[in-house]
């Protein structure tokens, strides 16, 4: 969403009368109930389109200009039920069903399959395959929410040395590391 001028973060369909009533119906019953968060919210948005700057609106209500910002976005998109208490409506998936039945299907058949060099899934690898397959961009950090949510888990290799002796290994932990480690001192040293 872009940023709007001044005075403008409410869209004139918002400012009909049948909208304004309905805003005023919630703050009034906001009050009635005392849902403060509610009421607060309701006063917002009425303060900006009684002509009231973000930073005005912000002080007299004694709260943070990212909140009043916040309240004038959600009233633009959903309207009075936008100020409502609860989570907010999360975004539409970018990828639909088949397509994510189709990603679990290439994943599973491994990235040489896919024409990729490396023998392992990393989060970079599966953000190019989805963009150059399905032509959508997921950034690195929300590929394993993907993967989590079409019934993949994130897993990571251990780092363990190819010709590492375990006998060695354990003598050195069980041995060796005691017999460096400082020994703790008493109260009657």
């Amino acid at each position: 969403m872009r940023r709007s001028k001044n005075g403008q973060a409410v869209p004139a369909e918002r400012l009909t009368e049948s909208e304004v009533s309905r805003l005023t119906a919630l703050r009034d019953t906001a009050r009635a109930q005392g849902d403060l968060d509610v009421w607060l919210r309701t006063r917002g948005v009425f303060g900006y389109i009684g002509g009231q700057r973000v930073v005005e609106v912000a002080r007299q209500l004694e709260v943070g200009e990212s909140s009043v910002r916040n309240w004038l976005r959600w009233y633009a998109r959903e309207g009075a039920d936008g100020l409502l208490s609860g989570k907010r409506g999360a975004s539409k998936p970018k990828l639909d069903a088949s397509q994510r039945e189709e990603l679990g299907r290439l994943l599973d058949s491994g990235p040489q399959a896919c024409g990729l060099s490396s023998a392992m899934w990393t989060g970079k690898l599966v953000a190019a395959v989805i963009q150059a397959k399905f032509g959508v961009s997921y950034h690195v950090q929300s590929v394993p929410r993907l993967l989590h949510q079409i019934g993949f888990s994130v897993q990571r290799p251990r780092k363990r040395l190819a010709r590492a002796d375990p006998a060695a290994q354990a003598t050195w932990k069980a041995v060796t590391l005691p017999a460096i480690k400082k020994k703790r001192r008493t109260a009657a040293e």
